[in-house]
């Protein structure tokens, strides 16, 4: 049997174990033992935000972002397979973050050392001054975590899940801890949505559309696909992938160098988008690869679903999708309800 960690591009997040895999076997606690929650919980935003499947389209968004940052794109296409093997690199990445929002302590726990014992090991070459560099570089992990926690908010907000600026900002900070897992440390880590886009305003002279960025952004628009397939990734992936691209902040368009689309248009199709894919059965959806909130309603019971009105935001629940910021193209931080900047 392969261990986790062989026979896959060395910059990807390990393949979870069997016992990672799983979901736990239901049992009752013993006396004063209480189910292991894992690091966030079912009373946490990101428990009741990664269960919307809305988070597929803003995980495409994140990849198109993260490859407007150098460094960063070029660790990606030196140590993964992405190209030849999408599908897989995708699920290897929906496991690694479903253990980490779903899974015990210790599986979370396990699954980020495995993570950063590989990227410890990886150098990469600067595309512009050749430079040998580790992929594990604190400015570069940043870049990725804020480029996925930006990505996360936009799309759900601007799609209709009820986040409103409170929510947003506990949402940021919550992900301090994910930020931790891959080895950063979370003091330095933007704790609200006005640090996040202050982060993004400081790194923004960093950011091109290189060779690299231009082959991830091809890959993204036409991924390679067996030929029975073809039809699929004509009716459905183009679209989810034109969606997750016109999301984008508008310094991003400029630099693909494409004009940005009208933040109108872009809202409709989000809002029409999330109202089709929730019409999806919960239960359905969560049993599709990687499961694990079905692991962790078994391990905590019916009371751990994710759902968003567990989230006690009354201004953003009461507001419908379309309020969610019309006429602003920019990031996750100006997309409040009623009209509602951060906070």
């Amino acid at each position: 049997m392969q261990r986790a960690g062989q026979g896959r591009p060395r910059g990807e997040p390990p393949m979870p174990t069997a016992d990672d895999r799983k979901p736990p076997t239901p049992r009752s606690p013993g006396a004063g033992e209480r189910p292991d929650p894992g690091l966030f919980g079912p009373d946490s935003v990101i428990w009741q935000m990664h269960g919307d499947p809305m988070m597929w389209i803003a995980g495409v968004r994140a990849l198109y972002l993260q490859a407007l940052h150098p460094r960063a794109v070029r660790g990606i296409l030196e140590f993964s397979d992405f190209r030849h093997d999408a599908w897989g690199r995708l699920m290897r990445t929906a496991q690694f973050v479903g253990i980490v929002t779903y899974g015990t302590t210790e599986a979370a726990e396990r699954a980020a050392a495995k993570v950063r014992g590989i990227h410890a090991r990886l150098k990469a070459t600067d595309p512009a001054t050749g430079e040998r560099y580790g992929v594990d570089e604190p400015e570069l992990l940043l870049w990725v975590h804020c480029a996925e926690v930006d990505s996360y908010l936009h799309v759900l907000r601007r799609s209709g899940f009820p986040i409103g600026a409170a929510l947003a900002d506990r949402c940021v900070r919550e992900h301090r801890e994910r930020a931790r897992l891959v080895g950063l440390d979370p003091e330095r880590v933007p704790a609200t949505t006005a640090g996040l886009a202050a982060y993004f305003e400081r790194v923004r002279p960093l950011l091109t559309a290189g060779p690299d960025a231009r082959a991830v952004e091809d890959f993204l628009r036409r991924p390679p696909v067996p030929a029975p397939l073809v039809p699929a990734r004509a009716l459905l992936w183009r679209r989810i992938s034109a969606l997750a691209y016109a999301s984008l902040p508008p310094y991003a368009h400029e630099l693909y160098g494409r004009p940005a689309p009208a933040p109108e248009r872009v809202t409709r199709g989000l809002v029409g988008t999330g109202r089709v894919l929730r019409a999806v059965p919960a239960g359905l959806r969560w049993r599709v690869p990687p499961g694990q909130i079905v692991g962790a309603m078994a391990r905590l019971g019916p009371g751990a679903r994710p759902t968003p009105y567990k989230l006690r935001d009354p201004g953003a629940i009461l507001d419908p999708p379309e309020r969610a910021g019309h006429g602003d193209g920019g990031g996750s931080a100006r997309w409040g309800t009623r009209g509602r900047g951060p906070g």
